[in-house]
């Protein structure tokens, strides 16, 4: 027999995540860097009253935030606001420093006003759930630190650390929701810093069972092809991220799944969700927000017609992107 037929085959492509990320057969996993594949903006615009610096909040892990504050804003007076922001990519691609998350945070920041906390986190399948949620309530603890020490003059000058609000896109919707959870149990202690809210936009949640809206694409005719932000890519989101092994009704997925904890025990601060009219998660996130103001949660639903899922992102500096920006404002300086 020669040597040939008994050697392994060379491992290949399990999952291909937009050509960013590809999961191999040996379980390695390689990627790309390059996000040509979505359409990212080429300038940030420059002009807006904002300052920001990358900070290290977890030195063990070489994991950063960028903060964002507004210039020449100080004073007891003044204190403002503070977002704790996680950005979006189904727990597997992106990073606070592409364009479009860095010039969305600057008109959160600079609009709000606020100072906004745009975190990163250990990405999937390098590192599945709970990966992420462990460097969010790093995050927390870094945050709560902070409040007791002020030790970053510009958290120190504008901070209002009685007012923090735990935000994110899509998946980062779905470590506010987790955030929010371990806060209002008792898991997560902030001592010295308050959680005032919780501002989810179009939150990436799953369960086996399919609502409505996320029915799987037909079968492309032509050059068609299904949506990008569509269900197929979500699913596969899903398979990196979760633990190996498991379903969409995992607790990470589905927050009223048959092993999650329920939540009608769980104190919750005031929470805004924005549901796009045409994201394929709509259903769902209308089925969380009822669920949870039937629970008697200070919940308030926003619809955005003509939107999908992530168009913050997508485009930060468009029309709908300002509404949504008033609406947040509205929800964060509400009191």
């Amino acid at each position: 027999m020669s040597s040939s037929s008994s050697s392994p085959a060379p491992p290949h492509v399990v999952e291909d995540c937009l050509g960013i990320v590809q999961l191999l057969s040996d379980g390695t996993v390689t990627r790309s860097g390059d996000y040509s594949s979505i359409s990212l903006m080429r300038d940030v615009p420059i002009d807006l009253p904002v300052q920001w610096k990358d900070v290290v909040y977890d030195a063990g892990r070489g994991l950063r935030l960028r903060m964002y504050a507004p210039a020449n804003h100080g004073g007891e007076e003044g204190k403002l606001p503070v977002l704790v922001y996680f950005h979006g990519g189904g727990f597997c691609i992106a990073s606070f420093e592409l364009p479009n998350f860095h010039a969305g945070a600057l008109r959160l920041a600079g609009e709000l006003p606020a100072v906004v906390l745009s975190a990163d986190y250990r990405l999937a399948p390098e590192h599945r759930l709970p990966a992420a949620y462990e460097d969010a309530v790093a995050v927390l603890s870094w945050l709560r630190g902070q409040a007791a020490a002020a030790a970053d003059p510009w958290l120190a000058a504008s901070a209002d650390f009685e007012r923090v609000f735990v935000c994110g896109d899509s998946c980062g919707g779905n470590i506010a929701h987790h955030l929010t959870v371990g806060c209002g149990s008792g898991d997560i202690a902030l001592d010295a810093a308050r959680l005032a809210g919780c501002v989810m936009l179009w939150p990436y949640f799953g369960g086996e069972e399919r609502m409505p809206s996320e029915a799987p694409p037909p079968p492309p005719e032509g050059d068609a092809s299904p949506s990008a932000m569509g269900i197929t890519l979500f699913d596969q989101m899903w398979r990196l991220a979760l633990p190996a092994g498991a379903t969409r009704d995992h607790p990470a997925a589905n927050p009223f799944g048959p092993e999650s904890p329920p939540l009608d025990g769980v104190a919750f601060p005031p929470v805004l969700i924005v549901d796009p009219e045409l994201d394929v998660l709509r259903d769902r996130v209308a089925d969380y927000a009822a669920r949870l103001e039937a629970m008697g949660k200070r919940v308030e639903l926003v619809k955005f017609e003509g939107q999908g899922h992530g168009f913050f992102v997508l485009d930060p500096m468009s029309e709908a992107s300002g509404e949504l920006v008033r609406v947040v404002r509205r929800f964060v300086h509400a009191g």
